[in-house]
């Protein structure tokens, strides 16, 4: 990390902004692909033969994965709207900024709503206790991954001067 910090240190503000965008960028292509996908899927479930036997509480389930589903696309694919209407509007550190918070929170979204598809696969297939075990690891999995070790990461690697916002590094 504070050889990153040392690579960078030569940018001027816009190319740190033009870096920031691009590896936002990048790091989106591989999320919005997934969540398309799942998404997908997800609407073409109640058009399924055996839908209909789904309880009424997996039913209600499903609405919940598919409309948390369809926010973390929305939220996923906000930052190349932002970009389309902003294009060459001079709002790039708002781009940056703004992109990074929409993503974030469509990652959020997206871990509820693969978690809450492995709930409703797990009920269906197993019952509702191991669907709720299925859901706790789930929440452990991503929370772990996405966001815990991230964090300590940050905390023990970067000096407290050196951690900025998206836009500052």
């Amino acid at each position: 990390m504070r050889q990153a910090a040392r690579r960078h240190a030569d940018e001027t503000a816009d190319q740190r902004l033009d870096r920031n965008w691009n590896e936002l960028l990048q790091e989106l292509r591989v999320a919005q692909t997934g969540v398309q996908i799942l998404t997908g899927f997800l609407l073409t479930l109640p058009f399924g033969t055996r839908f209909d036997e789904l309880s009424p509480v997996q039913h209600q389930i499903y609405l919940v994965v598919l409309g948390t589903s369809v926010v973390a696309t929305a939220l996923l694919v906000a930052p190349v709207a932002f970009h389309r209407v902003l294009f060459r509007g001079g709002l790039r550190p708002w781009l940056v900024t703004r992109a990074h918070g929409v993503a974030t929170a469509g990652l959020v979204a997206l871990a509820f709503t693969i978690v809450g598809v492995l709930f409703l696969i797990f009920d269906v297939v197993l019952g509702r206790g191991p669907a709720l075990m299925a859901l706790v690891g789930g929440l452990v999995l991503f929370l772990s991954l996405w966001g815990v070790w991230p964090s300590l990461m940050l905390r023990h690697r970067i000096p407290r001067d050196d951690r900025r916002g998206p836009a500052g590094r």
